[in-house]
């Protein structure tokens, strides 16, 4: 039996995710609590937008769609989905990608870190040993040992530094100011985490199994790779001159 639980969104940015789109989509919203889902796609040649129109038909008043024109970076289409979700009444914000390599199952689980104390809820494919299936091991070894890098210069505990499955409470969006953050590829997840940390959220990760896509192509590549590798350095810099103090943390001092 469908637990109804208002407040959750999953946000899912696309290009060219004909394959994977639909069946993504169906299996959230088949879950035993219920998710909205806002798909943030960027202009997919492939008509990727088209299939979540024709399934907004289906799934009136839980699935939503943003267009943006071309394609402009995994990071900056989070952004646009988490103001999005700030504008509406959602307590609980979720990044997942399209391509099944997340398993919504998991979403649940993510949720319930959250309700139960957690700020933010990674699915970390590297808490408990090396969970990837299907991935080449020069993957596997790129992933993990940029994790371990992201550890060493920023100085963060989080052994999946790059993970993309992600579950936030509003509270921590509302509080990063979105606009400094600055990375495009996956370097933004590195950001986002060190952010919520450095505002002194509770950042708890749970062990998940990623599996590679199955259907569709990569996005990963050497110029994403060269912004995550070289901006951990430049964001720990920048993070020497910035204070973090949360809204309400500020206003109780001042009482």
């Amino acid at each position: 039996m469908k637990t109804n639980v208002s407040g959750s969104i999953v946000i899912i940015p696309t290009y060219n995710e004909k394959e994977n789109i639909e069946k993504i989509v169906r299996k959230v919203f088949s879950l035993e609590i219920d998710f909205d889902i806002l798909v943030v796609d960027d202009g997919s040649p492939d008509g990727t937008g088209a299939i979540v129109k024709r399934l907004q038909n289906e799934f009136t008043n839980q699935l939503f769609l943003e267009e943006r024109k071309g394609k402009s970076g995994l990071g900056t289409a989070y952004i646009h989905g988490f103001r999005w979700c700030l504008a509406r009444d959602y307590a609980y914000i979720f990044e997942m990608d399209a391509d099944f390599s997340h398993n919504p199952d998991d979403l649940i689980r993510l949720r319930e870190a959250c309700v139960s104390g957690a700020d933010m809820a990674i699915g970390s494919r590297y808490i408990k040993g090396v969970n990837v299936v299907n991935w080449p091991m020069n993957r596997v070894l790129m992933s993990y040992f940029a994790s371990g890098y992201v550890r060493m210069i920023t100085g963060i505990s989080v052994r999946d530094a790059t993970a993309g499955f992600v579950c936030y409470r509003r509270q921590v969006l509302e509080t990063i100011p979105l606009d400094r953050i600055k990375f495009v590829g996956y370097a933004f997840q590195i950001e986002m985490k060190f952010t919520a940390i450095k505002y002194g959220f509770n950042v708890v990760e749970i062990p998940i199994i990623f599996t590679d896509r199955t259907e569709g192509e990569s996005k990963m590549s050497t110029r994403i790779f060269r912004e995550a590798f070289f901006g951990v350095i430049q964001m720990k810099m920048n993070s020497w001159f910035r204070k973090y103090a949360r809204k309400a943390d500020t206003e109780s001092e001042r009482t």
